[in-house]
């Protein structure tokens, strides 16, 4: 793990701020806050980290080893997916299915930031942009009793599932290739609010209704994927004969 004194950390900040001018800023990728007051921002710290150590596998118990010198009650480091799926930044993860992550042989629980001349290629600004306030936001948890809509576990309280977790609500999207607005939003603790969650929309109780996102069947096996091919071709061949006799 590598050790940076704080001007060390803040000089390299000061250089991916000058990149993110250059190339990134008209994408709508967010440059994250050095500081919220005294504290280096988490986002800041994993960005800076990452930076450090471009195009070289990071694993997550490295992040989160680094993240405790600032926060010692850190779990589990999220920021790294949150970064590259929400803020643009070019950073793979080895729980996504991506070709390219394969390619590069980055494994679970691994992060690579590839590019600071890219943005993340599935990155799409609006769709990710939220303009929900805070008011908004509690009220919508308020509405929910303060617990995931997915699995039911409470804000502040040990998690239903992870019993070695403190619940955290994070702003789950509904229907991910849509804006996230407080109409297409729903409380999620972080472990329901996974990046395979982008493959699936919800509905307004956390249960997954559609497949938003196709990919996900390449995540079956080959007997699977044939079955949805075949159903596919079989459903499309019979409205294409119907529209042939008009």
């Amino acid at each position: 793990m590598l050790n940076l004194t704080d001007d060390e950390i803040k000089h390299i900040y000061e250089e991916i701020q000058v990149l993110h001018k250059k190339y990134l800023n008209s994408f709508g990728v967010r440059l994250p806050r050095l500081k919220t007051g005294t504290k280096f921002t988490k986002n800041a710290l994993v960005l800076v980290y990452l930076y450090k150590k471009i195009n070289q596998k990071i694993s997550k118990t490295e992040l989160t080893s680094f993240m405790k010198i600032y926060y010692p009650d850190t779990n589990e480091v999220q920021q790294a997916r949150h970064l590259a799926a929400q803020g643009g930044w070019y950073i793979l993860s080895g729980t996504r299915g991506d070709i390219e992550v394969k390619k590069l042989g980055i494994k679970n629980g691994e992060y690579q930031l590839i590019s600071l001349k890219e943005h993340y290629p599935k990155f799409t600004h609006m769709r990710r942009e939220s303009n929900v306030s805070e008011d908004e936001w509690e009220q919508l948890k308020k509405h929910y009793d303060h617990r995931c809509a997915t699995c039911g576990s409470k804000e502040g309280e040990l998690n239903i599932h992870y019993p070695s977790s403190t619940t955290k609500l994070q702003k789950g999207h509904m229907n991910p290739n849509k804006p996230l607005t407080i109409n297409n939003m729903i409380p999620q603790c972080e472990k329901c609010n996974r990046p395979d969650r982008n493959y699936f929309e919800y509905d307004k109780k956390g249960r997954v209704v559609r497949i938003a996102d196709p990919r996900f069947i390449l995540k079956s096996d080959k007997k699977i994927q044939k079955k949805v091919f075949e159903f596919l071709k079989l459903k499309f061949d019979k409205e294409n004969k119907s529209l042939d006799k008009y």
